[in-house]
Order: structure tokens, then C-alpha cells, then sequence
């Protein structure tokens, strides 16, 4: 017993002997040459489509930042047998170290594949068929892999208008090709939870480490598919801080007019992308170095360099709040953001009504907010909800004045934002004779003394004749 117990301590002496003197120089030889060859590899630029794998080391990714619902999502198709992966603005953002507004998924199962793998998703889409998945308020967008539109076989799949715009791109692929598919090469990197490496296509790691934003393909043939993908790169330039490529940049001022017919709504929700996630000062100037603002805001573009009105001051101003807010945590409506922007184009339509015109100040303003409103909306189509708000909010521009009736104005639902935007028309340069200061004093439950203020131009009324008395004889005029 004495020799076996004896026996094993042997050994156990010799195997310690053989890791201490093998496993550290084993390891120190891993770590110093492996990874340093695995960040080379990772920011090599290779050929167009040759796979790439980014591992959890060298991208550093913490698993914590992921989303756990969008993790559900991409189990619940591995399960079903098909391929699935985060991809898009999610993996680029938590590369960039930034926190993603939303998480999506790009899988091989076709939406109708998807839709019944869960309780609560609901295929949308005709143009660009998705599926959305619903955890309470968070919805997880689900994509299938696309591909080029050669390889579609009819017309229900892929559809081209004579500009080159797609009209319907439902041609679906492989992971290779989807990545190819996508619109800049920082947005074709796909994060695969079952190794947590990325796989990179289109040498978006190298583009994200250079912080260059780069087109995928030739940059007028995929501008004139889809011409948002010029604002989206003024977005994300704006957004990442990165540096529009050479090739890229290039053709945006000549295909820039593209824009104006992409449909109206559909613009709507991109001017809040643009203007509405924190960075809407950087994003403006990418729109006008760019010359595409005017597709957004033709009425505003068309004042920016007036004389007579600090047009481009008050957008400033305007879109630093809504940046300011956001940053707090702070919700922002659109119909404000609109109805500062589009402010000084209703004072100019309302000074042309008064030459032309004998309406009532109140009355210029409805006539005036109509044709404001009725040539934007051919640009942004803009839901009724949100144009009674703006109505709302100018028709307070013309009530503030009357502080007499301060209690009355304060029970309108819009006073925070009419008064909001007096204070910014002030910041921007106007004199209201510190008609703000008064409702800021007032808010505060002081009684400050009334601001001067011009008055009114509105016809007098004449002073109603009194009737004379029955009993008073009239008495005729004598010459």
C-alpha cells in the first residue's frame, strides 16, 4: 500500500514538473504571437466577398451589451435549423462604443419561415418584406438574407423603376450575398452568437477602425436604387463622426435631387432619423455640405442666407434643444422640431398675405400655416396629429402677446411648447421686448409688470352709437 501511495506522489511530482516547465512558455508563445496576427488579419483589406472572422478577442464585444430579447430572436432560428445573426447598425454601434437604439436580425429562413416560429411577429412590407417580433414595447426586426436582383424570377420579387430606384426587393440569398446586398460596409458585419466572432464581407472592420464611412458597389448605381442611402451617409458621418470616402462622397451632389422623389412619407420618418437621435447640428451640416437639405425643408433651405430673418440661427438653436433633450433622456415631438423650422417661411407667407390681403392678423396666420404646411408636405408627409400640433404651437405665437389673459393661455395642452418656441425665436435674435422673461417670471407665480409690445394691427372697431332716449325730442339743425 505504502509503495503505490508512494508510486502516485512520483508521478504526481513528475506531471507537476512537466505543466511547469511546458505550460507557461506555451501560453506566453499563444498569447504574444496569436492575437497580434489575428488584429492584422482583421484589418487587412481583402477582396470583395472573401469571409472574414473577427473572434471575441480581438473585437471585444462585451456579451452584457447585448440585447436579450434580440439573443432569443437569433436562438429561436438557430433552433428551427436555419442561420441567424445580429446584424447591421447594432454590431456597428457596439463596435464604435456606442449604446444601439435597436438590435436586428438577418436569417436564411424567408419571412414566411419566420413569422409562425413565434407568438408575437407580424410580417410587414411589400416593397422590402420583414418580419417585426414583439417583446412588450421592443420590437426586433427580421430580415432575410438578399441577393442581387439578376437572380430573381419574376417580377414579384424584384421591380426597377427607368431610374434605377427599386421599387420591390424581395430576391433572397446567401449570408455573402445579403452582406454585398447592404448599403455601407460598416453595416455588413454580422455578429454570430454561437462563437460571439464577427463575420465581415465587404471589409467593414478595417472601414470602422479607419472611421470611414464607404459605399458598397459603385456608388451611382446603389444611390440611384435607393436614393436615401445619400442621407443615410450624411447620417452616419454625422452620427460616428467618421469621414465619407472619396468614391463615395462624390456623386451625392449630382444624384442629390433623386431625393425628391422618394415617397413622401417614407421621408418623413428619414427627417426624424436626421434630425431626432442627438446629433441633428453634426447631421445638418453633412445635409447642407451636401445640398440635400433642400429636399428635406424646401421652404426653410430657401431662407437659410435671408437678411431680414435669423432663419438658419433659429434651426440652430431649435435643433441643439432637441439634441440637448435627447442627451437628458428627455422625449421631443416632432410637431416642435417642425414648427420652429418652418417658422420664418410662415412670417414671410404672412407679410405677402397682408399686402395682398385685408385678413385679420389671426385669420393670415390659419391662411398662411395652410400654404406653409401644403408645400411640405409634398416633401415630408407630415400625420395630422402632429400638423394640428404645429398649427397649435404658431397660433401661441400670436396669444402670448396678451398676457392680460395669461391664465386663459396657460391652459392650452401647447403652452410649454409655444412658450418654448418664443424662447428660442429670442435666442435666435428677435426682440419681443422681453415679452419671454415675462412668462418665464409669470411661470414661477410672479406678477411681473406687462411688456411692451407693439399694438395690434387690427382695425378698430367703431365705438357703438348710442341711441338716444325716447323722451329726448330730436332737434333738427337750424342754418
Amino acid at each position: 500500500m505504502e509503495e503505490i501511495l508512494l508510486l502516485l506522489l512520483g508521478l504526481g511530482f513528475i506531471g507537476a514538473f512537466y505543466w511547469t516547465a511546458r505550460g507557461p512558455k506555451a501560453a506566453v508563445a499563444e498569447s504574444a504571437i496569436e492575437p497580434p496576427a489575428e488584429a492584422q488579419l482583421s484589418e487587412a483589406v481583402l477582396p470583395l466577398g472573401e469571409r472574414r472572422v473577427i473572434p471575441e478577442s480581438v473585437h471585444q464585444i462585451p456579451r452584457h451589451a447585448l440585447d436579450d430579447n434580440a439573443m432569443r430572436v437569433v436562438y429561436r432560428i438557430l433552433d428551427a435549423g436555419y442561420e441567424g445573426y445580429l446584424v447591421g447598425g447594432c454590431v456597428r454601434d457596439l463596435l464604435a462604443g456606442k449604446n444601439p437604439k435597436d438590435f436586428d436580425v438577418a436569417t436564411s429562413a424567408t419571412p414566411e419561415q419566420t413569422e409562425p416560429l413565434f407568438n408575437r411577429a407580424r410580417l410587414i412590407g411589400r416593397r422590402f418584406k420583414i418580419v417585426h417580433v414583439r417583446f412588450g414595447r421592443e420590437v426586433i426586426e427580421v430580415a432575410t438574407f438578399r441577393a442581387g436582383h439578376d437572380t430573381a424570377d419574376s417580377g414579384d420579387q424584384s421591380r426597377q423603376a427607368a431610374s434605377g430606384m427599386l421599387l420591390r426587393d424581395n430576391v433572397y440569398g446567401n449570408i455573402e450575398d445579403d452582406a454585398l446586398r447592404r448599403d455601407f460596409s460598416i453595416n455588413a458585419l454580422y455578429y454570430n452568437v454561437s462563437d460571439h466572432s464577427i463575420l465581415d464581407f465587404a471589409n467593414g472592420y478595417p472601414d470602422l477602425l479607419a472611421k470611414r464611412i464607404r459605399i458598397i458597389g459603385d456608388p451611382n448605381e446603389r444611390y440611384r436604387e435607393d436614393p436615401v442611402r445619400m442621407l443615410r451617409a450624411a447620417r452616419f458621418a454625422a452620427k460616428l463622426g467618421f469621414e465619407i470616402e472619396e468614391n463615395t462622397a462624390a456623386p451625392i451632389h449630382n444624384l442629390a435631387p433623386l431625393i425628391g422623389k422618394v415617397a413622401p412619407a417614407r421621408m418623413f420618418d428619414e427627417v426624424l432619423k436626421l434630425l431626432q437621435t442627438g446629433h441633428g447640428v453634426a447631421t445638418l451640416r453633412q445635409l447642407i455640405r451636401f445640398d440635400m437639405f433642400q429636399y428635406l425643408l424646401p421652404g426653410t433651405d430657401r431662407m437659410l442666407d435671408s437678411e431680414l430673418y435669423p432663419v438658419e440661427t433659429l434651426v440652430d438653436c431649435a435643433l441643439r434643444n432637441t439634441d440637448r433633450r435627447l442627451n437628458q433622456g428627455k422625449n421631443v415631438n416632432p410637431a416642435f422640431l417642425f414648427a420652429a423650422m418652418l417658422w420664418y417661411p410662415l412670417v414671410e407667407r404672412m407679410a405677402k398675405l397682408e399686402k395682398r390681403s385685408e385678413l385679420p392678423p389671426l385669420q393670415r396666420l390659419h391662411e398662411a400655416a395652410n400654404q406653409v404646411l401644403g408645400e411640405q408636405i409634398k416633401a415630408t408627409a407630415i400625420p395630422r396629429r402632429f400638423s394640428t400640433m404645429i398649427r397649435e404651437i404658431w397660433e401661441l405665437q400670436h396669444r402670448l402677446p396678451r398676457t392680460d389673459r395669461a391664465e386663459q393661455i396657460m391652459e392650452s395642452p401647447r403652452f410649454r411648447a409655444g412658450y418654448d418656441l418664443l424662447i428660442l425665436r429670442e435666442e435666435a435674435g428677435e426682440d419681443q421686448n422681453g415679452l419671454g422673461a415675462w412668462w418665464t417670471e409669470y411661470q414661477r407665480g410672479n406678477k411681473p409688470p406687462a411688456p411692451r409690445h407693439e399694438p395690434r394691427d387690427e382695425k378698430r372697431k367703431r365705438p357703438r352709437r348710442r341711441r338716444r332716449s325716447s323722451s329726448t325730442p330730436r332737434q333738427d339743425n337750424q342754418s
